[in-house]
C-alpha cells in the first residue's frame, strides 16, 4: 500500500491576528479523495498538529466544489482535520509521496520550518514524489539538498502568482511575494496565461500547482506520477 503524507498549515490568522486564514480546503480534499479511491494510506500532518484551521474564504459557495462540500459535511473527515499529526511525530517516517496543501496560513509556518525541510529533503533525495500547491509551494523555498544547493534551483515550477494575490485582495496582508521569492531562489517559475485558472507542472519528482483551481488536475497528476514511480 502506497503511503502519502499531506502537510497542512497550523496558522489560523494573518500577521495582524484579525483576519482569519488557514488551509484552502479544496487543495486537500481533491488529493485526499483520489488517494482514498486508489487505496493509499494517508497521513495528514501539520507543524503543530491538532486542529487544522480552514480559510473561511474556501468555504464560500462559489469556490466550494462538489467534492470539497461532501468532505466538509463528513463528520469523520472533519474529525481527521481536528486531529492532525504533528511533524515532530513523523519526522523520521518514510512515505511514497509528500504533498504540501496550500492556503495563506502556510506562508507563516511552512517556509522556515526545519522539520518540514528535513522531511522534504529526505524524501526528494530518496527519489520520492514531492508535490506542493498554491501557497504550499512556499514550503519548498528554503529546502537545501545535501550538496548545499536549494532544491528548487533551476526547477520548473509554479505557485500562487503576485497578480492572483492582487485579485484575492491579499497583497497588503501577505508576509512576502511568493512568485518573487521562488524566482529569487533560481526557480524557473511559470504561471497560467489567465490568472485563477489551472496550471500543474512536473519536473522530475517535483510536482507543483498554481492555485486552488489547479486542485483537481493536481490530484490527478500526483496519483499518476506516484503510480509511475511505484510500478
Amino acid at each position: 500500500m502506497l503511503k502519502l503524507l499531506i502537510v497542512v498549515t497550523s496558522a489560523s490568522t494573518y500577521a495582524d491576528h484579525k483576519l482569519k486564514t488557514g488551509l484552502w480546503l479544496s487543495e486537500l480534499t481533491h488529493i485526499y479523495h483520489n488517494a482514498i479511491e486508489n487505496g493509499y494510506d494517508i497521513t495528514i500532518a501539520s507543524p503543530n498538529g491538532g486542529d487544522t484551521p480552514i480559510d473561511p474564504e474556501s468555504l464560500k459557495p462559489l469556490v466550494l466544489d462538489h467534492i470539497s462540500k461532501g468532505y466538509w459535511n463528513n463528520t469523520n473527515f472533519r474529525d481527521l482535520l481536528q486531529h492532525a499529526k504533528s511533524l515532530q511525530e513523523l519526522a523520521d517516517q518514510e512515505f511514497d509521496g509528500v504533498y504540501l496543501a496550500g492556503g495563506h496560513g502556510t506562508m507563516y509556518d511552512f517556509p522556515d520550518n526545519v522539520l518540514l525541510q528535513h522531511i522534504i529533503k529526505n524524501h526528494y533525495e530518496k527519489n520520492k514524489i514531492v508535490a506542493a500547491i498554491c501557497h504550499g509551494v512556499g514550503g519548498l523555498l528554503n529546502v537545501k539538498l545535501s550538496n548545499g544547493e536549494y532544491m528548487i534551483k533551476a526547477k520548473i515550477l509554479t505557485g500562487f502568482s503576485w497578480l492572483e494575490e492582487s485579485l484575492a485582495r491579499r497583497k497588503k496582508k501577505v508576509p512576502f511575494n511568493l512568485e518573487a521569492a521562488l524566482k529569487a531562489r533560481g526557480a524557473d517559475y511559470k504561471k497560467a496565461f489567465i490568472p485563477m485558472t489551472s496550471k500543474v507542472l512536473t519536473d522530475g519528482k517535483l510536482i507543483t500547482g498554481q492555485n486552488p483551481f489547479s486542485s483537481k488536475e493536481m490530484a490527478k497528476v500526483v496519483i499518476e506520477e506516484l503510480k509511475k514511480f511505484h510500478k
